[in-house]
């Protein structure tokens, strides 16, 4: 008798262990998803606003997809090229942590560049973003990215 309650407390404990380790990796073990975000200047004004796909890649490298400015912008009006890196940190709580990059050209003339360098906390990315190219296409401040 005492054997097989041993055996059923044994299982119970089991299976508490794997629940346990089953809820801490839904909390998004990785960079996958659909993101917003919201770049802003020295002064905290919005500048910019863009919402993407990103999927992990090999390498290091991000995938992006699905990329939109969200705010009217005539450095960025057609044609946009996406990259981007990512390189993860040990973690062992089930969210994603790491160090995060994303490049943005333009497509029109002037090669307009945005760089955006920051760091991924779980549901959040950020960092700085740079603005570089053509005579009124510039600027720096501050992003905030959120998994939607």
């Amino acid at each position: 008798m005492k054997m097989k309650l041993a055996a059923v407390a044994l299982v119970g404990f089991a299976l508490t262990l794997l629940g346990c380790g089953n809820s801490s990796s839904s909390k998004g073990g990785n960079i996958n998803g659909n993101w917003t975000a919201s770049l802003t200047d020295a002064h905290g004004t919005q500048v910019l606003a863009f919402n993407t796909s990103i999927t992990e890649s090999s390498n290091s490298t991000l995938s992006i997809s699905n990329f939109n400015f969200s705010s009217n912008s005539a450095c960025f009006v057609s044609g946009e090229t996406e990259s981007g890196t990512f390189a993860l940190s040990g973690n062992f709580t089930g969210n994603v942590a790491g160090q995060f990059g994303m490049n943005v050209a333009s497509g029109s003339p002037g090669g307009n560049n945005l760089t955006l360098s920051g760091t991924v906390n779980g549901n959040t990315i950020s960092g700085h973003w740079s603005l570089t190219g053509s005579p009124g296409c510039t600027g720096n401040g501050t992003f905030k990215m959120t998994r939607m």
